[in-house]
């Protein structure tokens, strides 16, 4: 068949859409992937684990992902601030509960400092975060957090009077920050 035939036509034109439809669904279906995975996140870190190599503070850890140093920030909390009453205390429970150790670290996404903001689990299946919500060494941050068991844990330690809830008045941390230290 020679391409003048009209007979050829069809089949060659067919053939030629079919590949390019292939190619473009192709090219589409690449391109949602790449959006998807620029939208995540944390993108890179939705799960892992790695050992406790630095506790900043009592909800700032630095947890090795590989070889690779991960910041992370305790999600849906909020430790008392350094030179803040139950600052250090919370900074030892959190060195004593993860220091040194192997720990799931599961993303929530990103915080302003671009630390990973996360759920610590603990070697024995305990969960960083709300213990120490539940030792009275942290509040709920409810302005980030609707987690029912965070809620819980602090109405618990309030009512228990441990921790920062032992404190006649005990200040926020969010309103240590504004108050300028």
């Amino acid at each position: 068949m020679t391409p003048a035939d009209p007979s050829a036509a069809p089949s060659l034109h067919s053939s030629r859409a079919r590949r390019l439809r292939a190619a473009l669904g192709l090219l589409v279906g690449f391109a949602f992937v790449a959006v998807l995975a620029s939208c995540r996140p944390s993108a890179g870190h939705e799960a892992f684990t790695g050992k406790v190599v630095g506790v900043a503070d009592g909800d700032t850890l630095v947890v090795l992902d590989g070889t690779t140093q991960v910041r992370v920030r305790l999600h849906g909390i909020d430790c008392p601030e350094r030179g803040q009453a139950f600052g250090a205390a919370a900074k030892k429970l959190a060195s004593s509960l993860a220091f040194g150790k192997t720990v799931t670290v599961t993303a929530r996404g990103k915080d302003r400092y671009g630390r990973l903001l996360a759920e610590v689990v603990l070697p024995d299946s305990r969960v960083l975060n709300r213990e120490l919500v539940a030792a009275g060494m942290a509040w709920h941050y409810v302005r980030y957090s609707d987690d029912e068991t965070l809620a819980k844990a602090e109405r618990e330690a309030r009512k228990a009077r441990v921790g920062i809830w032992s404190e006649p008045d005990p200040v926020a941390p969010w309103s240590y920050r504004a108050a300028g230290r």
